[in-house]
């Protein structure tokens, strides 16, 4: 069954468990309107990176429908996987860039891969960058930026497909709290423009100086609660 039109995801009754192991995710029902910004919380081991993964097709619910954009990752083919990353914005914490490629290279590498044509290569790639304001920086190796500036990198590789959907796994998690809210603004910006964002954090003070809706994860399942610091305590050190 599709979600309504207005939805983006859907998650009815789902779980996830790791081969021979106990559920990560159980019993999870929620869905994401179109055009809606929203953090995913919880304390280390809760299932927040398992979430994303799951929306991002890089594993498959053990039970139960996740439907994203009108597709529903149960019964989609391997085949078809690529194609529907395509409309999916990538945003990690450990940033994932190619230090031997320069920030122009690495952002354009996803428009490469799918073939668009080099003036479309050019012209989309240094609009990306424009948006997070690394236009200045596009011929210099990543090792030369900052953290942050690192991670906005990683922002415009992650938008210049123009995707319907970013979801972003602790994307502040190696940021200092000023760079971090930067970070989070330029989110922000995104969701403004129309594209629809999750979240994944422990960053309690950018969740309170940036509102938007939380769905909170205890484990494995979703809970009326609220993250607090001491229950976000251990995320920055690999939580899953």
């Amino acid at each position: 069954m599709s979600p309504p039109a207005s939805d983006i995801v859907r998650f009815d009754q789902l779980a996830y468990r790791y081969p021979g192991g106990q559920d990560v995710l159980s019993g999870v029902n929620f869905s994401i309107a179109q055009g809606e910004m929203v953090y995913v919380t919880g304390p280390s081991g809760a299932g927040k990176s398992t979430l994303l993964r799951l929306i991002a097709a890089l594993c498959r619910p053990t039970r139960g429908q996740l439907v994203v954009m009108g597709q529903n990752l149960s019964a989609l083919k391997n085949r078809h996987i690529p194609a529907y990353r395509q409309h999916i914005g990538l945003v990690f914490q450990n940033f994932n860039l190619l230090y031997d490629r320069t920030v122009f290279d690495n952002v354009a590498l996803p428009l490469v891969i799918r073939g668009y044509a080099y003036a479309d290569i050019g012209r989309r790639t240094r609009a990306a960058l424009d948006a997070v304001g690394l236009l200045n920086r596009e011929k210099s190796l990543p090792l030369t930026l900052s953290g942050g500036e690192q991670q906005r990198v990683g922002i415009a590789r992650a938008i210049v497909t123009k995707p319907a959907l970013i979801l972003a796994d602790e994307p502040t998690g190696n940021l200092d709290p000023e760079m971090a809210l930067e970070v989070m603004r330029g989110f922000q910006r995104f969701n403004e423009a129309g594209v629809t964002v999750m979240i994944a954090t422990h960053a309690i003070d950018l969740i309170e100086a940036l509102p938007h809706r939380i769905i909170h994860l205890e484990h494995g399942q979703i809970t009326d609660k609220r993250p607090t610091a001491a229950s976000q305590l251990g995320d920055r050190h690999g939580a899953r």
